[in-house]
């Protein structure tokens, strides 16, 4: 029983700040006059923004401070949100009893206002602090409010829900109506009429607070933003601000038009032009699918000429592609993937995302800046794994494998990595039946980690190229294709006895893998003595010089090196021999890609080493 109590206690909130200074009250310190009622039966409660006059007197009716005009105050209500504005005690208090369009008389002793001990509220100047005050409160309205800064500089009140959860970003195009007061109800702009008022996200050209709140809203949503002077910056909407303490902007969202930047630099756009069907994202293919869509291509210069349309050059028919399987332009497949059904969406490519990387059609120049208009006609998800037999889940990932192997060979690594890393994934839900299938399962598992290690051994990342292949070699130290592949990661990173007891252990365990062992080693020492050759070069004669000399001997010796490396790649073909362990993984040894970059200790030591061991032929290594 005890430890139940000891839990309750525990969940028991524990007490706010606000909640110890409410604590103070006592008897006869803070007493309410009604003076006239309010409507309704709610109060207002913590979230909720608060819109008061306030006016202060002494016992004797001399007016201290006020709000209102007619009391010499600027007529701008108070704004406050309970909960996140600091208040005197008395109102903390006395607010949250109110009703809407209530006038209620608040007496209160000097601890309840700003004679309060450590008040967190700044008092007006020449306030009487140390006396007893009657505060009159008109409870002009209450609701719940969206604080937008934490600040409290912008708030938003939705007065109408809009569709769907999607919002305003950076460079999306959006139109309102819209209309805006000052805080005294002054009217001093409406675009109500006509057209909607039509702005381009992120570029200033409405003001930063009002900005910030339309970037909460929805499509269709109606709500007013209430702005402080501190957010309210000069803009076309509103080219005056001076003189202004805070603005009311009443916002209707009539349309969004999705823009993305995809790379983020300005160089990928793609613009909806026609809604799809669907939420965004989640009706999206954002994972790999069979995709069907119509597209037309052009050249983005002053003709537009158009390059490719599938409804005149391919009989009408729409293009299918697998996504993730480097059918089409890296951007084309980026953009398609934010897409929903029937949108309709307009891509500007760089060379680079569009067919600078890629098979390029014959009537497209190099270098050429690319436009898509695409329609999303519809996509297919992967077949769903849950239910299928152990065989039909192992020919499912078989599927995968070999498309995997086919971008391998294609040099698109990064694809490759993704189509294993999948199955992978999908394999932690696998349970085989029996010692047969758990032998099936366990091979397969193996084989695809091993890929995974191929790839990124081929991206230049060979520390995660020796984990991958530790998945393997951990559960079976005498792995030969994980000891052959982990020799070789280790042999790009330049710890060469590291390499050498993989390749030498591959012996010990197979004798039939002893030809591609000696091979490696064979490689390995020549690797070892091309680096033992280049590190004396280096450093012949350095302490010979003086020191205003070292620096610049160095470089010249490293920039004449690296031009003999960059002569003998010109001349000497790449390494025929093609050494692997396990015929079905022989269609993997291809030659690198060029520029594949390969870095660890060796690289950051001899810079020019990743194209000598290019020379010598070690990147053919490979196998899967």
């Amino acid at each position: 029983m005890a430890d139940e109590d000891t839990d309750v206690a525990q969940k028991k909130k524990a007490p706010s700040e606000d909640d110890k200074r409410r604590q103070k009250i006592v008897p006869g310190s803070l007493m309410k006059a009604m003076m006239r009622p309010g409507g309704g039966d709610s109060t207002p409660s913590d979230g909720d923004q608060v819109i008061y006059h306030c006016t202060v007197r002494t016992l004797d009716g001399v007016i201290v401070d006020s709000t209102r005009s007619e009391n010499g105050g600027k007529g701008i209500p108070i704004r406050q949100v309970l909960g996140k504005s600091k208040l005197i005690v008395g109102l903390l208090e006395g607010i949250p009893t109110m009703l809407k369009g209530e006038v209620s008389m608040f007496k209160m002793k000097s601890e309840m206002h700003y004679g309060e001990d450590d008040c967190p509220v700044t008092a007006p100047n020449n306030f009487p602090k140390e006396e007893e005050l009657h505060f009159e409160i008109e409870m002009i309205d209450f609701s719940k409010a969206k604080v937008v800064t934490d600040d409290l500089g912008v708030l938003k009140k939705v007065i109408n829900e809009g569709q769907g959860w999607e919002t305003p970003r950076p460079p999306y195009e959006v139109k309102v109506w819209i209309s805006a007061k000052t805080g005294d109800g002054k009217l001093i702009l409406s675009q109500t009429e006509g057209e909607p008022y039509f702005f381009t996200f992120g570029k200033l050209e409405v003001p930063k607070g009002l900005e910030m709140g339309i970037g909460t809203m929805s499509r269709e949503e109606k709500a007013v933003i209430y702005v402080k002077s501190q957010y309210l910056t000069q803009s076309h909407l509103l080219p005056v601000i001076e003189g202004y303490e805070e603005v009311h902007f009443e916002v209707e969202l009539v349309h969004l038009i999705q823009v993305r930047d995809m790379l983020g630099d300005g160089r990928l756009i793609k613009r909806r032009l026609r809604d799809g069907k669907g939420e965004f994202p989640m009706d999206c293919p954002l994972h790999d699918s069979l995709l069907r869509v119509h597209y037309k291509g052009m050249l983005l210069n002053e003709e537009k000429r158009v390059f490719y349309d599938t409804r005149v050059d391919n009989n009408g028919q729409p293009l299918e592609f697998g996504s993730g399987e480097g059918m089409v332009p890296e951007g084309f497949e980026m953009c398609v993937r934010l897409m929903l059904p029937g949108e309709l969406a307009l891509v500007t490519c760089p060379p680079d995302y569009a067919y600078d990387k890629f098979s390029r059609p014959a009537n497209v120049p190099e270098g050429a800046h690319i436009q898509w208009e695409i329609e999303l006609l519809g996509f297919e998800m992967p077949r769903d794994w849950t239910g299928l037999n152990f065989q039909s889940i192992m020919d499912e990932a078989e599927t995968i494998r070999v498309t995997g192997n086919r971008l391998f060979k294609e040099g698109k690594f990064e694809l490759a990595k993704a189509k294993y890393e999948k199955v992978l994934r999908e394999f932690n839900h696998v349970n085989p039946q029996d010692d047969e299938e758990g032998k099936v399962f366990l091979e397969k598992r193996n084989l695809l980690h091993l890929n995974v290690a191929a790839c990124l051994l081929k991206l230049g990342e060979c520390r995660k190229s020796i984990e991958a292949c530790n998945k393997v070699l951990d559960a079976n130290p005498s792995h030969v294709k994980g000891l052959y592949r982990r020799g070789m990661a280790y042999m790009a990173l330049g710890e060469f006895e590291e390499a050498r007891n993989d390749f030498n252990a591959m012996i010990k365990v197979d004798k039939s893998s002893e030809p591609d062992a000696n091979a490696a080693l064979s490689k390995l020492k020549r690797a070892e003595q091309e680096f033992d050759r280049k590190a004396r070069k280096q450093f012949k004669g350095l302490f010979d010089k003086k020191p205003g000399e070292i620096a610049d001997s160095g470089a010249e010796e490293i920039k004449d090196e690296d031009q003999a490396t960059v002569e003998k790649e010109k001349n000497d073909s790449p390494d025929e021999d093609e050494e692997s362990i396990g015929d079905e993984t022989r269609e993997f040894l291809e030659p690198a890609a060029a520029g594949a970059p390969r870095r660890g200790l060796l690289y950051r030591l001899w810079p020019t080493g990743g194209r000598i061991f290019s020379a010598l032929g070690l990147e053919r290594c490979t196998i899967l």
